[in-house]
């Protein structure tokens, strides 16, 4: 076995601290496999019989039904190993495993595997302790222990080491000991942290010499590489290979030339997309992140970073992408799923409100007609305060319609015919998609072709709203790339779901349907007193689909972990001129709820939610 195999060993978390002699007889009996690209490493009708210990690259299991159909088991990364339990079945699991970058891994029958436990007693306990740590994260979220050890952080522009600098102190506050590499001085003040330079009497400092390096840190609990992209192609490439995670920091100005670069460095075809991601830069007075084709074929997820603080109406979650980075490295992700319920659904504003200004920085956030209007406008960077008020002004009836009986209803019915909340929309959101926000926000729509329901995660962002809100009857369907769109809430009105399968680990659900008055116009439940009017058609719409919402909450709230309901009853569904004072009922709701809040937090990463010690 080679000394860089040996370093590797040594470094990866199930044998991190063993005795020599258990490494001896580790090395003695252990094969090291090297695999490319989309290589089977396990199929469906094949029996386990080896633990599989992954020292570089990554692989993606997934469970093989009786018909074939593939989901997700689980990425295998660095550090990690797979077999330990399964292979003491000693039969067919129906899993198929494969690389996705180039892969080195490590070997050890089984049976020789659980001999060598038994003569060891710390390689037992280390086997124990580290498997214990993947079940804590498979079923408790649990997942700050077993972070990314080695971190890429690279540059495109010298302002960019700053942001950087910035992101290495902040995990150092969390109690992180952290140990970096780099081709510059500009870190060799940090407090507490160890740093060794890239460059050695004129030279770069050889693969080996790193790999020893890092062997040393071995009580790291993050191992960075700060570098800058002007680095030669091949040894950029070395250094992809060593992280597990890259951050890739590029001035907004320079996406461009950011783009080409990713480019010429085959990003999908190294399989080095899903581990890397782009720190956009915003230069001042600058909102939104660049609009580039074709990013997520380059990048997993990208994070926007103010270097200015916001002037109104821009609000405090604008600036905080430096913290949504820093949940990501902790493995944390923190979503909010907005449930419909028409004029309702402006409490959604005090929500989110509530929550940023107790310091609970929203990673994610998906909704569902109302709160796809006020969830995307949110992510856009504006405050609260300030989109209510907007609402409020743009959506009171103008005085033909005040002076109508239920005019109210015939204003919502002129502005979707007219299609005047597009225009409406578009003074604040102008032309930007969803991937260019502050947040990335979800939206859930329905396509009467398919039957199904629709996340839109990209694309104009005014036209993610328009699809969410789009009432039956009150307009036509919106038909657009061969599908039919409608409201949302026909099928998902709280998408809490939807955030757990883009890997949301804590989820908030506002729901501003939960509650429902037993009244409908002048009849009340139980009474036998005939109504003095009929309803109207639009009254008795508005009443269906919040019925139907109500029924849906059950559903709808299963995956969140906290769910915080308004009572927003005494509120007619198309009072928006309201919106102020339901943003304000949605805020004292929120803040009830708070205590909560930072309690499950806190047991998700005490170090980044220390708000319970």
């Amino acid at each position: 076995m080679s000394d860089e195999i040996l370093i590797l060993l040594k470094v990866h978390e199930y044998f991190r601290g063993i005795s020599d002699l258990a490494f001896q007889d580790v090395a003695r009996i252990a094969k090291v496999v090297s695999l490319p690209v989309g290589e089977i490493v396990h199929q469906p009708d094949q029996p386990v019989t080896s633990i599989r210990f992954v020292l570089r690259g990554r692989l993606k299991g997934v469970k093989v039904d009786s018909h074939g159909r593939e989901t997700l088991f689980r990425m295998i990364e660095r550090g990690d190993q797979f077999g330990m339990m399964i292979g003491a079945l000693q039969e067919q699991v129906p899993l198929r495993i494969f690389t996705l970058e180039p892969t080195t891994l490590i070997e050890i029958d089984y049976e020789q595997a659980m001999e060598l436990t038994l003569k060891h007693q710390d390689l037992r306990l280390q086997w124990l302790k580290s498997f214990a740590g993947t079940l804590q994260q498979h079923f408790f979220g649990k997942s700050t222990k077993r972070a990314p050890m080695m971190l890429g952080l690279i540059h495109e522009s010298p302002a960019s080491r700053l942001v950087g600098r910035r992101l290495i102190e902040r995990l150092r506050e969390l109690g992180e000991n952290i140990a970096v590499f780099s081709d510059s001085d500009e870190l060799r003040n940090l407090p507490d942290v160890r740093l060794r330079s890239l460059q050695v009497d004129g030279r770069p400092l050889e693969l080996a010499e790193i790999r020893q390096q890092a062997s040393d840190w071995q009580d790291a609990n993050r191992i960075i590489f700060d570098i800058h992209t002007q680095l030669h192609p091949e040894r950029v490439e070395q250094l992809m290979q060593l992280v597990d995670r890259a951050v890739y920091f590029v001035p907004a100005s320079e996406s461009d030339s950011a783009i080409r670069r990713l480019q010429q460095l085959d990003v999908p075809g190294r399989g080095w997309r899903d581990k890397l991601s782009i720190a956009w830069l915003l230069e001042k007075d600058r909102i939104v992140a660049p609009a580039v084709a074709n990013l997520q074929d380059f990048v997993s997820r990208d994070f926007k970073i103010s270097d200015t603080p916001p002037q109104s109406p821009w609000g405090r979650s604008l600036s905080s992408g430096l913290e949504r980075l820093v949940h990501d490295l902790r493995g944390v992700r923190i979503g909010v799923a907005l449930g419909g319920g028409a004029a309702r659904g402006m409490s959604h504003l005090g929500v989110l409100k509530a929550l940023e200004e107790n310091g609970i920085v929203v990673d994610m956030i998906a909704g569902t007609s109302a709160g796809a209007l006020t969830g995307i406008v949110y992510a856009t960077g504006l405050e609260g305060d300030y989109s209510a008020d907007r609402f409020s002004t743009d959506l009171t009836p103008s005085w033909i319609f005040r002076r109508l009986p239920r005019g109210d209803y015939w204003f919502l019915l002129y502005q979707y015919r007219r299609n005047h909340f597009d225009r409406m929309l578009r003074k604040y959101l102008n032309d930007w998609k969803l991937e260019q926000l502050a947040i990335p926000c979800l939206s859930v729509t329905v396509d009467l072709v398919s039957g199904q329901s629709v996340v839109r995660e990209r694309g104009d962002a005014v036209h993610a709203i328009l699809e969410s809100i789009n009432l039956p009857v009150l307009s036509v369907p919106i038909c657009r790339n061969g599908q039919a769109l409608v409201d949302g809430g026909l099928v998902n009105n709280i998408p809490a779901d939807v955030l757990a399968s883009k890997g949301c680990n804590f989820v908030i659900a506002v729901s501003v349907t939960a509650k429902m008055e037993k009244r409908f116009c002048d009849m009340i439940h139980g009474s036998p007193t005939q109504p003095r009017k009929k309803p109207s058609v639009l009254q008795t719409l508005l009443r269906c689909l919040l019925v139907q919402d109500h029924s849906l909450n059950a559903i709808g709230v299963q995956p969140a972990d906290v769910v915080i309901e308004p009572d927003v009853t005494g509120f007619d569904l198309s009072a928006f001129m309201r919106a102020k004072e339901l943003a304000a009922i949605g805020e004292q709701t929120t803040l009830k709820q708070i205590p909560k809040i930072k309690q499950l937090l806190t047991r998700l990463d005490p170090q980044l939610f220390p708000f319970c010690h």
